[in-house]
């Protein structure tokens, strides 16, 4: 089998990796995120991302002829036919046979659960909780980006954190720790709108005070752990809700995601929560990350992931870019 590359775009990073022909994964490439698929200008944003991490990969590895390409999108979800024009446009400008396009969600789910039945939730930047049923059955709850919900994402505990932290600076709300921390991250608190937008992923931007948040509730800032608590009583409910939409008896149920990283004054809260549960759950430690559920999609249509990829085909012989153009934008 020839080679394919699988790709892990979120709002953050995205990483990209070649698969070899015995189906061992190269180095991993890594550059800046895209807003989002369903944001304004998505698909040129993610188109960027993805040709300045494959590119480089393909230029380095001279594989020729790639098999496939599969990216695993932010927003995918939300905006199918985003999906599809960012398919369309990969197949001419990349040396595929074919390329595939779906929610981070999903490669974040065939990762953690080997691409098996079961819960997978998955929180970075953004939330989600995917469920997918022995029956075949389908759940996705939240993931409806940073304005509509995330509810306990990165991104949700920055901008919660970020606002009690100018509620104090108002004299409008108690203390807390994160006035300080937030100063210390984005600098003059007047300024802080102002510097939320600059980066142009305000989203990426809130979810990078996040830490600080989890830092100041384990240092014991009442207003810190109040905020870290309530989002792992939300991201608890995300589990549940798609839980009760798929049968089963037992549930495999995972937790992946750059934000598990806040350790355990998320993580606990998060466990009690499931562990309440009403019906019986499985926890389990992820098999593997999304770039891993990218892997195995871009090799396997047989999984019942497949229902939510979207696939676009190569009708004639593709060609090797003799010099690749990356978005100045992105490079």
């Amino acid at each position: 089998m020839t080679a394919a590359v699988a790709v892990d775009l979120g709002k953050t990073g995205c990483r990209a990796v070649l698969i070899s022909t015995d189906g061992t994964a190269g180095p991993v490439h890594e550059v800046p995120g895209a807003p989002g698929l369903a944001a304004e200008g998505g698909v040129e944003a993610a188109h960027g991302a993805v040709l300045a991490a494959v590119l480089p990969l393909i230029e380095r590895h001279t594989p020729g002829r790639l098999a496939a390409v599969c990216v695993g999108a932010a927003g995918a979800a939300a905006a199918p036919e985003a999906a599809r024009a960012l398919a369309e446009l990969l197949l001419q400008d990349l040396p595929a046979d074919e390329v595939a396009v779906t929610s981070d969600a999903v490669t974040a789910h065939a990762g953690a659960l080997g691409g098996r039945t079961g819960v997978v939730l998955a929180i970075g930047t953004g939330s989600v909780a995917i469920g997918i049923g022995e029956d075949g059955s389908y759940a996705r709850v939240d993931g409806w980006g940073p304005w509509l919900g995330d509810e306990g994402s990165g991104a949700w505990i920055g901008v919660t954190g970020l606002r009690a932290a100018l509620r104090a600076h108002d004299a409008r709300g108690p203390y807390t720790a994160l006035l300080a921390a937030a100063t210390r991250r984005f600098g003059d608190p007047d300024t802080l709108p102002a510097a939320l937008a600059a980066g142009g992923n305000p989203a990426r931007t809130a979810a990078s005070f996040a830490p600080d948040v989890a830092h100041a509730a384990a240092s014991g800032d009442p207003v810190a752990g109040v905020i870290v608590r309530d989002a792992a009583t939300a991201l608890g409910e995300a589990v549940l809700a798609a839980a009760a939409r798929i049968g089963g008896e037992i549930l495999p149920v995972t937790v992946t995601g750059g934000l598990t990283g806040l350790g355990e004054p998320l993580m606990a809260p998060l466990r009690a929560a499931l562990e309440a549960s009403p019906r019986p759950l499985d926890p389990r430690p992820p098999l593997g990350d999304p770039l891993d559920g990218a892997r195995l999609l871009a090799r396997d249509a047989t999984v019942p992931h497949e229902p939510h990829v979207v696939r676009v085909r190569r009708t004639t012989s593709p060609t090797v870019p003799t010099t690749p153009v990356i978005p100045p934008a992105v490079a």
